[in-house]
């Protein structure tokens, strides 16, 4: 199940709180991101092992910037990460974002 956040204080709780997950920021526009959020979609509900977050950019411009900044990967859109330990383990943006390769990212970074 996708749970959304919207606020950098969500983002610094799920640091804390879990040990892996995977955040996908998200284009409400972008076809593409539409695309990948649906790939997103079908992994998070054929794997409840990774908690599954997004955040939409056009509603969370602060917060997609704070992930960006704190973990000094460049903004994309769509964009999905791989969080363990608070530290970002796997990244794939556009038609990266797929169900076989959030599979594999998790298999990889057990």
């Amino acid at each position: 199940m996708l749970k959304k956040i919207d606020t950098v204080e969500q983002f610094e709780d799920l640091l804390k709180q879990e040990d892996k997950f995977f955040l996908l920021k998200h284009s409400l526009t972008c076809p593409i991101s539409h695309a990948a959020y649906q790939e997103y979609e079908k992994y998070a509900g054929s794997d409840e092992s990774i908690p599954a977050y997004f955040l939409a950019v056009q509603d969370a411009r602060p917060l997609s910037n704070e992930v960006a900044e704190k973990f000094e990967i460049k903004h994309e859109s769509p964009q999905a990460l791989l969080i363990k330990n608070g530290e970002p383990v796997w990244n794939a943006s556009h038609w990266k974002i797929t169900n076989k390769s959030l599979t594999t990212a998790t298999t990889e970074n057990l």
